[in-house]
């Protein structure tokens, strides 16, 4: 699915990927093919191979075998050092138009999709526009996970307490499937949605259609759906929380509740720390 991307930065991330194997075939091919060569010119029965035991240096083959790597390494730095820059997932895309804003909250072991600008959210369900840049938040209200869209491109930590960002754009309508691509838990290999990439007035009527649900989504009702479970399905929610996303994430920051939202296991090893 890496070579069948359907987004900006992910055609970007394959052509790089498929660059850097190039220069190091430079290295890895001629080193093959010579392996064979050699073993058969100077194998014992060719008695019309040069024999030079008293050989030892060659100025010519030092040149080769230590200046084609370096070459190739030198090559290697500027291009990861300008794709690190330009692919840098902070860095919002250089396409015209208002981005669409998604808060991604990554829990055990679903996701919950929070659409600040719209007023709405979901749970496993990612719908945006193609062509249009989605500038996601991203953070975990548990363990730590990767939020992953193959195909679009990107691989960003979902950490609880912490906020990371990312910016995708689809070139085409679809579907895609989307992951976290950590292993956090049992339910990890669930731990899967459907990104859907419409056109704008799809997108239009899939807003309004979220917004007939019967569901709020604020702080309380997030803590009871961000339990553990396993195999998800699709939620909708009409209403939202405001400030839901810095509310999770303040949770793990402010005095007094880092503990409340520890493990059962890790409570005790940090009040066994105290006791010492």
């Amino acid at each position: 699915m890496l070579f069948n991307t359907k987004g900006s930065v992910g055609v970007q991330e394959r052509d790089l990927i498929i660059l850097c194997i190039g220069l190091m075939l430079f290295v890895v091919v001629p080193a093959i093919v010579l392996t064979f060569v050699f073993a058969w010119k100077y194998r014992a029965s060719n008695l019309n191979a040069r024999y030079t035991p008293e050989w030892g240096h060659s100025t010519k083959i030092e040149v080769v075998v230590w200046g084609v790597p370096v070459l190739i390494i030198v090559a290697l730095a500027a291009i990861v050092w300008y794709s690190t820059h330009k692919l840098d997932p902070y860095r919002p895309l250089d396409v015209p138009g208002e981005p669409v804003r998604v808060e991604v909250i990554a829990s055990d072991w679903k996701w919950i999709f929070v659409y600040p600008d719209l007023g709405i959210a979901t749970i496993n369900q990612l719908t945006f526009p193609a062509h249009r840049q989605l500038a996601l938040s991203i953070t975990s209200n548990s363990t730590m996970g990767t939020f992953f869209i193959p195909q679009l491109g990107g691989q960003v930590y979902a950490m609880a307490g912490m906020r990371t960002q990312l910016h995708l754009m689809a070139n085409e309508e679809g579907r895609y499937r989307g992951m976290s691509g950590n292993f956090n838990g049992p339910g990890f290999s669930d731990m899967k949605f459907v990104a859907t990439a419409t056109n704008e007035q799809d997108f239009e009527r899939w807003v309004t259609q979220v917004k007939t649900s019967p569901l709020t989504l604020d702080f309380n009702t997030f803590q009871k759906i961000a339990k553990p479970s396993q195999g998800a399905g699709v939620v909708q929610f009409s209403q939202v929380q405001p400030g839901l996303f810095k509310a999770v994430i303040d949770q793990f920051v402010n005095s007094g509740t880092v503990a409340s939202a520890m493990p059962a296991s890790l409570k005790g090893e940090r009040s066994s720390e105290r006791k010492e």
